[in-house]
């Protein structure tokens, strides 16, 4: 079957559960058209570059499809419809990565970032104490 990465992006006024919601739903459909979803990442809410249908910012949400075109399809067809998803995209890829995403290890190496500066604040102050 073809391999997709898909990602859609939900307004940000839609609570991170409705997101979950969604994501389950789109992930129902994938799966009742005889596909798979192997990964769903949620990226959290992004600044978006520019205003889409008044929103300045998103809940970014991807998903590694295994699936028939078909599936993908009727996926894409039941996002036109809804009104809390502002954009989508859909591409090909020859292969899934099982690895997190750029977006994913980002966050992870900023948080990791993050911790050692405040460990260095708290190791300076030890020092001024002592």
């Amino acid at each position: 079957m073809p391999l997709y990465e898909h990602v859609f992006l939900v307004r940000q006024d839609v609570t991170p559960q409705q997101v979950e919601t969604m994501a389950e739903q789109y992930k129902g459909v994938i799966e009742s058209n005889g596909g798979r979803v192997e990964k769903t990442e949620s990226w959290g809410v992004k600044s978006l570059a520019y205003r889409i249908k008044k929103n300045r910012k998103a809940h970014f949400m991807m998903f590694n499809i295994d699936a028939p075109h078909a599936a993908v399809a009727e996926m894409e067809r039941q996002m036109r419809i809804n009104e809390d998803i502002l954009r989508f995209l859909t591409v090909r890829v020859d292969a899934l990565d099982p690895e997190p995403s750029v977006m994913m290890q980002k966050r992870e190496r900023d948080e990791r970032k993050e911790r050692e500066r405040r460990t260095r604040e708290e190791d300076v102050i030890e020092t001024e104490e002592a």
